[in-house]
């Protein structure tokens, strides 16, 4: 499936939300340890949902956050310019509002 990205790249948007990419800078060996530690911990809550394991539960979602964290879709912003961070925010009342209605005119036909 298709998201689109913000033209920075520091976004990309679904269902009107915009959810913070992972850092580029990280070399792709890290990023893919650090993706590989996410999609274990995923599966990991998973289970414990599925066990009713409260312990197992709050452990495997620590471990998804700091994955995410690593990754630099959570926490502090992996840019360094100052902007602001709009992770989690709808689209259209952030500065990227103009940007993602072009992508719909577009998609019309009507540009």
């Amino acid at each position: 499936m298709w998201y689109p990205q913000t033209p920075d790249g520091r976004y990309f948007v679904v269902k009107d939300r915009l959810w913070r990419c992972s850092n580029p800078a990280l070399p792709e060996s890290l990023r893919q340890q650090h993706v590989n530690e996410l999609m274990q911990a995923r599966r990991d809550v998973k289970q414990a949902m599925g066990n009713d394991d409260a312990h197992a539960l709050k452990v495997a979602r620590a471990r998804v956050d700091a994955a995410k964290v690593a990754l630099g879709e959570r926490g502090a912003p992996w840019w360094t310019d100052g902007s602001p961070d709009y992770n989690r925010h709808n689209v259209m009342r952030t500065p990227y509002a103009q940007w993602y209605r072009s992508l719909s005119a577009a998609a019309d036909g009507s540009s």
